[in-house]
């Protein structure tokens, strides 16, 4: 990296951390008036983190963080970008932050459509092949794109303008994601024919039909991939096989209809599909670490 870039990084990195303390006093997992736009601030040591995460991109601007998806660790430091190309359940925390010195984040809900759209018309790239990669990237943020993210954070002290600038700074955003470092990965999940896109197609479906039993041939056959070829490449870019991709996705989703929606717990197993209690409510400690009951509780008591 030359001198003028690490400058660029440097001043990027202070606007976003200015406007992130004044945004965001107190520590908090907040949505803003930006559609697709989140800030995070940490401040309790090594507080572990569970969610099943949209595709995004998230900057680090202050702290680090350890993650898990799937197999796979990641420890991203300040100005790294994390890139997500799938939807994905993750267990992560920041690392030592403290409330002189939180841990400071944002990221952005990356749009299918979006880029879909970009990569149709990036036709010197072609179609990927190959084997489907990892779903997941970690490397230092580009430049451009840390300056992008700081234009659009700064539109929340401008709310008139985000109506009409917040979506061109977004696009502009995914276009810098699919030329920069990380790009690789999703040009290959969001190009049309490609062996990742087809894994894109499969998540797409399971979240779709999240109560109906998982049949391998029937979601091959959705996807024009043989039922052997679809694990194989599923596997590369989740880091799980699609039955056990299948049972976090409802178990998250359980867990988001009794947090979100005060569904009871026998509600929300059937709402997802299963029709034993009792496996349910086994198969929620074995993931969250307590009975739903108590899970809830807890969740709503530290909220």
């Amino acid at each position: 990296m030359t001198g003028p870039d690490r400058d660029r990084i440097a001043a990027a990195n202070a606007a976003l951390k200015n406007a992130l303390l004044r945004h965001m006093p107190k520590p908090d997992v907040r949505s803003t008036a930006i559609d697709g736009l989140t800030l995070v601030r940490r401040e309790a040591a090594n507080s572990s983190e569970r969610c099943f995460s949209q595709p995004l991109a998230s900057i680090i601007v202050q702290g680090g963080k350890h993650i898990v998806i799937g197999d796979q660790e990641y420890h991203i430091r300040e100005n790294q970008c994390l890139v997500s190309g799938v939807d994905a359940p993750s267990s992560s925390y920041a690392v030592n932050p403290t409330p002189e010195h939180p841990f400071l984040s944002l990221f952005i809900r990356l749009d299918a459509r979006i880029l879909s759209d970009l990569v149709m018309d990036m036709k010197p790239e072609g179609a990927p092949a190959g084997h489907a990669p990892r779903g997941v990237c970690v490397a230092d943020a580009d430049p451009e794109f840390m300056e992008g993210m700081a234009r659009l954070l700064a539109l929340l002290d401008k709310p008139g303008h985000i109506p009409m600038r917040a979506p061109m700074i977004m696009r502009e955003l995914h276009y810098l994601l699919l030329v920069g470092p990380q790009g690789n990965i999703l040009r290959q999940l969001y190009a049309k024919g490609s062996h990742g896109n087809q894994v894109a197609r499969a998540i797409a479906l399971l979240r779709k039909n999240i109560a109906a039993p998982l049949r391998m041939d029937d979601l091959a056959r959705e996807t024009n991939m043989s039922a052997s070829n679809l694990y194989r490449h599923f596997k590369s870019v989740t880091g799980f096989s699609p039955l056990q991709y299948h049972k976090q996705l409802r178990l998250y989703e359980a867990q988001r209809l009794m947090l979100a929606e005060n569904e009871r717990a026998a509600n929300a197993a059937l709402a997802v599909g299963y029709e034993s209690v009792t496996q349910f409510n086994r198969e929620y400690k074995r993931m969250f670490g307590e009975p739903p009951r108590r899970d809830m509780n807890r969740r709503r008591g530290a909220a």
